[in-house]
């Protein structure tokens, strides 16, 4: 299973939002660049970076950031985060993005993005389908950073992209998300049943090595690791030797 440390960044700064929410923001006192720099130096080589700003839409834009992180030499960035038309999508990537996740747009306009996924290839291309179960029990996915519901199922979406070639999806179940509650195995479970063929990166409330070995054990093949890594709870090294 591949471990994805993550870092959010708002108004120039890594944080964290506690289940999205952004009254809720816990800030960390590095530079971006500095936690890049931890990865590599234990031996991981993947960072996942969102420009929480540009999610919901804000004036405040990180891409100079996300620019510098991409340009590391040796670190595979993934990048999401206010991707809403092809011009920032050809940034991204030109940056040096090795993957470009689409958060709202993959939820709202899903043929779109499969045909961005034809244009740019579907290993280019990360759908985020991030969601909130609804009063029906239904994994609902949510669009502006988290704050809107879509009205559309997870299982809806997956229905579209599944035959458009989609290769990877990062999934959150945005009431896990900077709880440290523990992973949604059970949500995970359904999604590999309907994709198996798909490399499914899992976020949410991930805090042990517990939680590892549990999503290991449920076939996940990747898993975001966002708050856990950045208050240390789970050391970099050991998610290495892990991963």
């Amino acid at each position: 299973m591949k471990c994805i440390p993550a870092i959010d960044l708002f108004e120039g700064s890594v944080v964290r939002l506690y289940k999205g929410d952004y009254e809720q923001v816990t800030r960390y006192p590095k530079r971006p660049r500095e936690y890049a720099q931890r990865l590599l130096d234990a031996g991981l080589d993947t960072l996942h970076v969102v420009d929480l700003n540009a999610a919901r839409g804000d004036e405040t834009d990180n891409e100079r950031i996300v620019t510098e992180l991409a340009g590391i030499e040796g670190l595979d960035v993934q990048v999401g985060g206010g991707v809403r038309n092809e011009e920032r999508l050809t940034r991204m990537l030109e940056a040096g993005a090795s993957r470009v996740v689409i958060g709202s747009v993959a939820v709202n306009e899903p043929e779109r993005v499969a045909e961005w996924m034809n244009i740019f290839g579907p290993e280019r291309i990360v759908p985020a389908l991030d969601v909130r179960f609804n009063d029906a029990g239904e994994p609902e996915a949510l669009v502006q950073g988290w704050q809107e519901g879509s009205k559309l199922s997870l299982w809806e979406l997956l229905d579209i992209y599944r035959p458009a070639g989609m290769q990877y999806l990062l999934c959150t179940d945005v009431e896990r998300d900077g709880t440290m509650d523990g992973p949604n195995l059970d949500l995970y479970r359904e999604v590999l049943e309907r994709i198996d063929e798909v490399e499914l990166q899992a976020s949410g409330g991930v805090s042990s090595m517990h939680d590892l070995r549990d999503l290991k054990t449920a076939d996940v093949p990747a898993v975001i690791i966002g708050k856990a890594w950045l208050d240390a709870r789970l050391d970099l090294e050991e998610l290495q030797r892990f991963a």
